[in-house]
């Protein structure tokens, strides 16, 4: 398996598939760089370089006792991109994966950079908190650990519906996504799993979105039960400078059905405008 290795001896798996302009995917938690083959494969048959990690601790990648905090994931993002020594790329990333592509530009610029895509993505912060009062509570982050260190294979399970939005009343409900959706989360080591429940939940990215500069395309489903998007999407378009705001009526948090086809539309036209 290609892999590379970090600073401090972690190793990290990654895809890299077709050739052209490099594309980076960072995916969203439990998860692993599988949840992005799809969009890997159109973009690899329209012409660009597809490439995806696996977090640190997630999938094939080490499970690295320390580390797992959002900075040391930007810095793996970048050993990935020095390595393969990428230029004029295009990063994406999903939920968790969003905040890890912002704190990269925010740590380590966009000398690299054409252009980023926030798709679902956790910034500017998701705390509720006195400046943040949209923000989810911090008790469902304890819940959300606790389910982790309790039973984390029915917690992965549950948590499927409603990162698919199939508790909804007329969903079209998959068991094929929620069984693949729970075999990329038990891939996961707990340690990493639970550590980073408050990374992407507590991490505060506003000046690291201010910052940005290059184009953004900011994507949310306004259904969103994970990543709520009055927290999160709403607030990212207003700091980012060259900001562009899609929201997908009725679309959760997770790509799927119609929402998946819409986003990959959007996603091409973005990168090829």
């Amino acid at each position: 398996m290609p892999t590379i290795t970090t600073a401090d001896g972690t190793r990290i798996f990654y895809k890299d598939w077709g050739s052209g302009q490099p594309v980076v995917f960072s995916h969203g938690w439990p998860l692993n760089a599988d949840a992005w083959d799809e969009q890997l494969r159109l973009l690899a048959e329209n012409g660009y370089r597809a490439i995806a990690h696996d977090r640190r601790g997630h999938g094939r990648s080490d499970q690295s006792w320390s580390g797992n905090d959002m900075d040391t994931y930007a810095d793996d993002l970048a050993a990935l991109i020095e390595h393969l020594d990428l230029r004029d790329a295009i990063l994406v990333g999903h939920s968790t994966g969003g905040g890890e592509v912002t704190r990269y530009l925010g740590r380590h610029g966009s000398a690299r950079v054409a252009k980023a895509v926030l798709l679902g993505a956790v910034p500017p912060v998701m705390l509720r908190s006195a400046d943040n009062p949209e923000g989810t509570p911090l008790e469902a982050f304890d819940a959300i650990r606790a389910g982790v260190d309790a039973d984390r294979s029915q917690f992965y399970w549950d948590l499927s519906e409603s990162f698919y939005g199939f508790n909804r009343p007329d969903a079209a409900v998959s068991e094929g996504a929620r069984r693949a959706f729970w075999l990329w989360s038990m891939q996961v080591g707990v340690k990493a799993a639970y550590d980073c429940v408050k990374q992407f939940s507590e991490t505060d990215f506003t000046e690291d979105l201010k910052g940005i500069d290059v184009p953004v395309l900011i994507a949310h489903g306004d259904d969103d039960q994970i990543v709520p998007i009055q927290a999160a999407a709403l607030k990212t378009a207003e700091l980012v400078k060259d900001a562009t705001l899609k929201v997908y009526p009725g679309a959760p948090h997770g790509l799927y059905g119609t929402f998946r086809t819409a986003f990959e539309k959007d996603l091409l036209d973005f990168i090829r405008g």
